[in-house]
């Protein structure tokens, strides 16, 4: 019982700027954008396409989007008249090539003067939601915006589908495309291997002990890491792919490991009698983790190899399931206490450097937040009315986007 309440307690639970403070550009000053369509509008394609652009063009964050797109004729050297009244005009088409692959092609106008003009090719129609997220990758660039690479990453979940039941699907961050590679069992806390992205480690709950498993996306083949009795799980890996920070249990109590993904071995990191799970690397030497040694769970950081910790949230009782980029830490926190309602978990940002804090959120259950590779941008867990969806915050524009899974709840997500 004490190992289903440990696991229990682990799922559920820039620059020159300093990103705790809000930063938001008003809506009414940002430039109009209309989207002009040149593909047939009937096609299943065109239609899912089209919606995947105008979400992707929202979730920049620099346009006005029309919600409403224009039909045109893809050769048209102008904009069209209805266009004209827009800032800026991104023109589209898609057409099915011989070979079953499928071509995009875009030009984006400034005020009538083409700025952008390129193509795309995909072998599988199921990919077009990528397509959707390189146009918008481009674009934003053209704008010379800070680069949003983030949004052409893979996203790995666990869907927890049915009682002890869960998949883990490889998706993007909007939910569109989703492709299950593990099926059947209890399969939880999937995290990339590598910023290529080609394989993963996932804690296995089927066997006699949780196991760590590590899956080459490329040939299917997956291979045993490491076991231990009561918990195992990969919470974080490092920039470098080499290192691992492990929760294992091996003694009845959870604390920090760190592994040795090339020669296996491992080092304890915490040392405690109580819980010490969800270890992040800050950098090299120092990670943040998530302890009761205070009497509830809070925040705290060391440095690995040293004695010492350091508690890094004074505010809250209850504060939990914690992610770091340099000195940001993001981490998520109970905010109300009600044994007969729902109970409310905000995310809230914090600096090492300052004693500013920034709430995220501020309905349902917000959980699992996980930086952006250049911390930018965080990916979370929101549950909300029996919903469960992905969210992202960009930190910079103080805006967040949902994007709900149709079927089941996500347990844990990376990316």
């Amino acid at each position: 019982m004490r190992y289903i309440l440990l696991l229990c307690f682990v799922i559920f639970n820039l620059n020159s700027a300093d990103l705790t403070l809000d930063i938001s550009k008003q809506v009414d000053s940002l430039p109009s954008l209309v989207i002009e369509n040149s593909s047939g509008v009937n096609t299943t394609l065109n239609k899912r396409f089209l919606r995947s652009l105008i979400s992707d063009m929202n979730v920049l964050s620099i346009f006005n989007v029309d919600r409403h797109s224009l039909i045109v004729d893809f050769d048209d050297t102008d904009i069209s008249r209805e266009a004209r009244k827009s800032n800026y005009v991104l023109r589209f088409k898609i057409e099915s090539l011989d070979d079953s692959s499928y071509r995009t092609e875009i030009k984006f106008f400034e005020y009538n003067k083409m700025v952008l003009q390129k193509s795309y090719t995909i072998h599988k129609e199921n990919l077009y939601v990528f397509v959707a997220h390189a146009i918008a990758y481009d674009v934003n660039k053209v704008m010379g915006e800070e680069s949003v690479e983030w949004m052409k990453n893979k996203v790995i979940i666990a869907k927890l589908s049915a009682r002890n039941e869960s998949e883990i699907v490889i998706t993007d961050y909007t939910l569109t495309y989703q492709h299950t590679v593990i099926k059947g069992g209890l399969n939880v806390f999937p995290q990339w291997a590598n910023k290529a992205q080609d394989a993963f480690y996932y804690t296995s709950l089927g066997g006699f002990k949780p196991t760590l498993y590590r899956l080459d996306t490329r040939t299917g083949k997956k291979r045993k890491i490491i076991s231990s009795d009561g918990m195992m799980i990969c919470s974080d890996v490092s920039a470098d792919g080499e290192k691992l920070l492990l929760t294992m249990a091996p003694s009845g109590q959870p604390d920090i490991y760190l592994y040795d993904v090339r020669s296996g071995r491992y080092q304890r990191v915490t040392k405690y009698r109580g819980i010490d799970v969800s270890g992040q690397f800050m950098d090299k030497e120092n990670i943040v983790f998530i302890s009761n040694r205070m009497g509830y769970p809070n925040v705290f950081s060391k440095k690995i190899g040293a004695k010492s910790v350091e508690q890094m949230v004074y505010y809250g009782k209850n504060n939990v399931a914690c992610s770091a980029h340099k000195e940001y830490i993001v981490y998520k926190s109970r905010e109300t206490s009600n044994a007969f309602s729902p109970n409310t978990f905000n995310l809230h940002l914090i600096s090492t450097k300052t004693d500013f804090i920034r709430r995220l959120t501020a309905t349902g259950v917000n959980e699992f937040p996980r930086f952006s590779e250049d911390g930018s941008v965080i990916l979370f867990i929101k549950n909300y009315k029996n919903q469960s969806s992905i969210g992202v915050v960009r930190l910079a524009y103080n805006k967040n986007y949902l994007f709900p899974l149709k079927m089941g709840k996500i347990q844990s997500l990376d990316w």
